[in-house]
C-alpha cells in the first residue's frame, strides 16, 4: 500500500519522510518502505523465540513541495499524488510564515476544484457521444458522476461519503478527493500538545507533530538513549508510531498474525475480509485450495499466554469460508492443493 507525502515548499514534508524512512533509506531517494509498529508480537516472539520477525509495511513518496502562498498546490503536485491510495497533508505551523488552518483548506479546495474539473470534462464528452448515439452513454456512470459533482458543488470531499467513493462506475477515476488521508499538522518542537486539531472525519484524521524532533529521534539508534531524549524533552513516546498506526487505519487496513518457530508475523489485511482472502494474503496457493482456518483471538491468546492452553480451554476456533477476520486474529490455515 503507497502513501503520498506532500505539502506546500517549507512544511516541513521532508523532515517527516525523513522521520519515518530512517536517515538512510532517506538519504538514498524519496521511496521508502516502513514498518508497521505492533506491539502485539512481542508476547509471540517471547513465546516461541522465532528465526524470524516480520511487520507490515508501508510504501511512502515524499513529494516535492509546491505552490507557495495563495498559489495552491499546482498541478504538478496534484498530478504525482493521483496514483497513490493514501495521503498526508504536511501543514506548516512552527515557521510562523504561514497558517496551518488557511493551508488545510487550501489543499482540501485543490483536490475538490481539480475533481470538479475531471467530472465536467467528462460530462461534456458523455453529451456530445449522447447526441451521436445513445448507446455510447452508460446511463449509470452519467448518474454517479452528476452525484459526485453535486457533492463537490456543496464543497465536501468525496470521501465524506462512502457509498459514492464506492460506486463501480466512478472507480476509473481516481478522484483526489476521495482519497483518505492524513493531516500532519507540523508544530514547534514541545508544542504539540497545544496545537487545536479539527476533529477527524471519515476518511480524514489529524495528528500534532513536530518532524524536526522526529527526524532527530530517528536518528537515534540506541533505544535507551532515545527514551532519555524523550524524558528530557517531556514526552512519552513519539509521534512517528501514531502517524504510521493512523495512515494504516486510513488505507483500510487490520493486522493478523501468524506465529511459530520459523517465523513471528503480522499481515495486512483488508477490513472486511473473509479466511481465504487472508490465506490469500500469503499465498494465493492457500486460498485456492483453503479448507479452513484455525483462529485464536488475541485476547485469548493473552488470557492463557499459551497456545496449548488456548486449545485445552476450548478457545481455539476453525473456521470456514465465511468468516471474517478480525483485527489481531493469530490463524493457522489448513489448505489443500
Amino acid at each position: 500500500m503507497k502513501t503520498a507525502i506532500f505539502g506546500f515548499s517549507g512544511s516541513g514534508k521532508t523532515d517527516l519522510f525523513a522521520a519515518l524512512a530512517g536517515p538512510d533509506a532517506a538519504a538514498s531517494g524519496n521511496r521508502a518502505m516502513v514498518k508497521v509498529p505492533d506491539a502485539r508480537l512481542d508476547p509471540l516472539i517471547a513465546l516461541f523465540n522465532p528465526k524470524k520477525v516480520t511487520y507490515s509495511e508501508i510504501e511512502y513518496l515524499d513529494i516535492p513541495g509546491g505552490g507557495g502562498k495563495g498559489t495552491g498546490l499546482g498541478e504538478r503536485v496534484l498530478n504525482e499524488v493521483r496514483p497513490y491510495d493514501c495521503f498526508i497533508g504536511v501543514l506548516d505551523g512552527f515557521s510562523g510564515m504561514n497558517d496551518p488552518q488557511n493551508q488545510w483548506q487550501a489543499i482540501e479546495a485543490d483536490m475538490m476544484v481539480s475533481d470538479m474539473a475531471v467530472i465536467e470534462k467528462r460530462l461534456e464528452k458523455l453529451a456530445a457521444d449522447g447526441k451521436k448515439n445513445k448507446a455510447l452513454v452508460d446511463p449509470k456512470e452519467e448518474t454517479a458522476l452528476k452525484r459526485a459533482l453535486a457533492m463537490l458543488e456543496e464543497e465536501r470531499p468525496l470521501r465524506a461519503d462512502a457509498e459514492i467513493c464506492g460506486l463501480p462506475e466512478l472507480r476509473g477515476y481516481k478522484f483526489l478527493s476521495a482519497r483518505p488521508i492524513l493531516y500532519a499538522w507540523n508544530c514547534p518542537e514541545g508544542e504539540e500538545a497545544d496545537c487545536k486539531l479539527p476533529e477527524d472525519t471519515l476518511g480524514m484524521a489529524h495528528i500534532a507533530v513536530s518532524a524536526k524532533l522526529e527526524r532527530e529521534l530517528a536518528e537515534v539508534d540506541d533505544p535507551e538513549e532515545k527514551a532519555m531524549f524523550l524524558s528530557d524533552l517531556g514526552i512519552t513516546e513519539s509521534a512517528l508510531d501514531k502517524v504510521i498506526a493512523k495512515t494504516y487505519q486510513l488505507l483500510g487496513l487490520i493486522s493478523f498474525l501468524t506465529a511459530g518457530e520459523d517465523e513471528c508475523r503480522t499481515w495486512p489485511l483488508r477490513v472486511g475480509s473473509t479466511a481465504p482472502q487472508a490465506a490469500g494474503v500469503i499465498h494465493t496457493d492457500f486460498e485456492k485450495g483453503f479448507i479452513r482456518a484455525e483462529v485464536i483471538g488475541y485476547d485469548d491468546f493473552l488470557t492463557y499466554g499459551d497456545f496449548k492452553k488456548v486449545k485445552e480451554a476450548g478457545k481455539a476456533r476453525l473456521e470456514g469460508k465465511d468468516y471474517i477476520v478480525k483485527d489481531g486474529d493469530i490463524i493457522e490455515f489448513r489448505f489443500n492443493v
